[in-house]
């Protein structure tokens, strides 16, 4: 039974499960420090309740109103479900937008994508004491986001000025074979250290076991535990006007 278009089958969510929790264990001296968040971005809220069902229960989301509507669907549906699933911790992702932290500030646990002092400010008035991750910026690509290495520290000082729990760090590897990432998560790995910050979320799927070896907590997975996502279609092209009869 599949769970709609681009959703994989229930047994596929299992075998792929047990492939993730292989290659952490076939990368890490100790599997079990290793937090997975199912990454549900671009799928329907099925695919919330299938990782809830298979004991994910923390769940991640790149674009704020798809988290909000998707945790509502969940809330909604809590009543009518076994009483002893457990329910969704939700991981922000995205780049924090002032504007949207009040929708968001109710239902999510991990702020993950903590670049600026302004994000900590607006995310401590609507949720103070938030458990917030440092992303750092490891890539150097425009428009990804993340602080400059160099600046995670006093980042992290003004973010714990504000009452925020900063529990970590957080970065994403440039794209690339996955050897490229290792650099970066070494870098991130060893700020963590200097700064006694428990939580390094590093890792997607298909840098998992290079993040992994290099000190992840804590990996981002969407495609390798659901599928590729469906593609987006594509708007179709404006047909020409016809010319204007002239007389």
């Amino acid at each position: 039974m599949t769970g709609g278009p681009g959703l994989p089958k229930r047994v596929g969510l299992a075998d792929r499960l047990d492939e993730v929790r292989h290659r952490i264990e076939s990368a890490s001296a100790d599997p079990s420090s290793v937090r997975i968040v199912a990454v549900t971005k671009g799928f329907p809220a099925d695919a919330v309740k299938m990782a809830l069902a298979a004991g994910l229960t923390d769940i991640g989301e790149n674009y704020a109103d798809e988290l909000v509507a998707k945790a509502e669907e969940i809330a909604a549906g809590s009543a009518d479900g076994p009483p002893s699933r457990p329910g969704a911790v939700w991981h922000y992702l995205g780049a924090v937008q002032r504007n949207k932290v009040a929708r968001l500030a109710p239902v999510v646990t991990w702020w993950e994508a903590v670049s600026r002092v302004e994000e900590g400010t607006a995310i401590a008035r609507r949720s103070p004491g938030a458990t917030v991750l440092v992303q750092v910026d490891v890539a150097g690509i425009a428009g990804r986001g993340g602080c400059a290495p160099d600046r995670v520290a006093d980042l992290v000082g003004a973010l714990r000025d504000e009452a925020l729990d900063v529990a970590g760090l957080m970065a994403v590897g440039p794209p690339g074979p996955p050897e490229d990432s290792r650099p970066g998560f070494t870098l991130v790995s060893r700020l963590a250290d200097q700064l006694t910050l428990p939580v390094r979320s590093m890792g997607m799927t298909d840098d998992l076991e290079v993040a992994v070896s290099e000190g992840s907590t804590m990996v981002r997975l969407g495609r390798a535990l659901f599928g590729p996502r469906a593609a987006k279609p594509r708007p179709s092209p404006a047909r020409p006007r016809p010319p204007l009869d002239r007389p």
